[in-house]
């Protein structure tokens, strides 16, 4: 009977101090990638930024909905570049206006996740006379005329903040800056000169940590890609890659001698891609597959715009005529549409947008956005209406 006192006193105590314990919190896991404020979804949700340059009045397209979303003004636009999410439009006075497109992708290597949120205007940038802007998760570098760089905080830019992390200064040039391996890749060049020679690497404050020791004279053109930063030399490419910190270029040169107008000074290309499209002079197009490091030279006629696919699809070319032609790996002609009127090409500014299936031309003359299945003999597979004029387009969510 002792035994079972005991015991049973034990078993009282037990429970008392079990009862006396606090209950521990439980925090919910974060699911890999997630992202404050956004929505994830299964496939990509492409839209569009459109700009008419003669009301200012700027446009977001969900290409999936077809919902337009009226957002922000430019007055006097003459130019719109992306960097995957947001769209800078450069006003009549040289001011940066900031739309977020609310449509992303988090690219992690063997896998990608795709997000929407709900489009804003963010506000003006700091700096006139943009030319270049490109992200990574942690920074947006903003490159202007100046020679100059603005770097801002990636976070703060996704919250609707425009806040400044640093400035990259150097000789004034038409300058670009790129975030890359967790650093930045920028453009130097020498005193008095209007283009870059070569590329420097600086931390995400702006300091520099190392010099590409291969030269990159005339420097115009840049992009990024899976297997680096491409940038167009007058004696070629320039390849920058990162490895375990360490930065290294390497020179695909041209194949042949080429002059100052069939030079490569202007890169497009599918988001992820490394096959690489750039006007050859007036009346050629240039392909440049940076797996291969090698260059190939397509006539084409007179060139409005130009794109590639990327690896195993085809070059996709816009006549000065307002034809739409595609062209295969070996530079053949696969398939030829009218889509522009003539007049369109030499008043406005057409574009050729790429995405994984689609190809997106703006009608400059027009309220008009064309949806091209380039895998069925340039197909046109929509019309899309944007309101106002379609002056000036870039796609986001890729």
């Amino acid at each position: 009977m002792k035994l079972k006192a005991v015991t049973a006193a034990v078993a009282a105590l037990t429970l008392a101090a079990c009862g006396a314990e606090q209950p521990k919190e439980v925090t919910a896991e974060v699911p890999h990638g997630y992202v404050e404020g956004a929505e994830e979804a299964a496939e990509a949700q492409s839209r569009l930024i459109v700009a008419d340059p003669d009301t200012g009045a700027v446009r977001v397209v969900d290409l999936i909905t077809e919902e337009i979303h009226e957002v922000g003004r430019a007055d006097g636009v003459q130019a719109v570049t992306t960097d995957g999410r947001f769209g800078y439009l450069t006003a009549r006075d040289g001011t940066i206006r900031v739309i977020d497109s609310g449509s992303w992708m988090v690219d992690h290597g063997d896998h990608v996740h795709y997000y929407r949120a709900k489009v804003r205007d963010v506000g003006v940038a700091p700096g006139k006379q943009l030319l270049a802007a490109y992200s990574d998760p942690a920074v947006s570098a903003l490159s202007y005329s100046d020679g100059t760089t603005t770097l801002l905080d990636r976070a703060a830019l996704d919250k609707g903040s425009v806040t400044e992390l640093g400035k990259i200064t150097r000789e004034p040039h038409a300058a670009t800056a790129i975030p890359y391996g967790e650093h930045i890749v920028a453009t130097v060049a020498d005193a008095g000169k209007p283009l870059g020679r070569g590329v420097r690497v600086h931390d995400r404050q702006g300091k520099a940590v190392a010099e590409i020791d291969q030269p990159c004279p005339d420097l115009q053109g840049q992009a990024v890609t899976r297997r680096g930063v491409v940038f167009g030399c007058a004696d070629g490419a320039l390849l920058v890659t990162e490895k375990d910190g360490a930065f290294a270029g390497v020179k695909i040169p041209y194949p042949r001698s080429v002059t100052a107008q069939e030079r490569a000074t202007a890169f497009f290309h599918r988001p992820g891609g490394s096959t690489l499209a750039a006007r050859a002079g007036e009346s050629a197009v240039w392909s440049l597959d940076v797996g291969r490091r090698s260059w190939q030279y397509v006539e084409t006629g007179p060139v409005a715009a130009v794109n590639a696919v990327g690896e195993g699809g085809p070059l996709l070319v816009l006549s000065r005529d307002g034809k739409l032609n595609s062209f295969d790996g070996t530079g053949k002609e696969q398939a030829s549409i009218p889509l522009l009127a003539p007049e369109a090409t030499a008043a406005g500014v057409p574009t050729i947008q790429v995405d994984t299936t689609r190809a997106y031309v703006n009608n400059p003359l027009s309220a008009e956005v064309y949806e091209i299945d380039y895998n069925d003999n340039l197909r046109r597979a929509r019309t899309l209406k944007v309101g106002g004029k379609a002056g000036h387009i870039v796609e986001t969510g890729r």
